[in-house]
């Protein structure tokens, strides 16, 4: 039998579209989201931001666990996570894709295990695997010299498998 967790969060309309999120944990702080003018106030991020937020967090926590599954330190990781928005074929908006560049804060050379570590860390990502089945992600990282030592671009999943 697979194994299945849940969670509940419960969103409560503030004022126009401005909603605050209530987690599933009483230590976790309450987030404020709202939708960008003309329609909200821009008092807090939106659902997509949150989408390219929780990608390019995912992405960075599965790096870091990688690494650290093989005893070794990546340094102090960064990400940027831009998402596309688009107008589909029905003229409403949509989120395109997202791509997201991790940066590690030690050389490559200086990480024992880096080029294991890069060939699974996408794997771990829940979010980014599960966001792949309809938007595509694109991952690119790079170490403290700048150099590119992973780059995925991995279309959306087809429903082909």
């Amino acid at each position: 039998m697979a194994e299945s967790r849940s969670f509940t969060i419960r969103l409560e309309q503030e004022q126009d579209f401005a909603f605050r999120v209530a987690f599933d944990s009483p230590d976790m702080e309450r987030l404020l989201l709202d939708e960008p003018e003309p329609l909200g106030r821009n008092s807090g991020p939106n659902a997509a931001r949150l989408v390219a937020a929780a990608v390019g967090n995912c992405l960075a926590a599965s790096l870091l666990f990688a690494v650290r599954k093989f005893k070794d330190d990546p340094g102090r990781l960064t990400a940027e996570a831009t998402a596309r928005i688009e107008r589909n074929d029905q003229g409403r908006f949509r989120i395109a894709g997202v791509d997201v560049d991790l940066h590690l804060g030690r050389d490559a050379a200086s990480i024992g295990h880096l080029a294991r570590s890069l060939a699974q860390f996408e794997d771990f990502c829940i979010v980014t695997q599960s966001v792949r089945q309809g938007i595509p992600v694109a991952v690119r990282v790079r170490d403290a010299l700048g150099q590119v030592v992973h780059e995925a671009t991995v279309p959306m999943d087809d429903g082909a498998s």
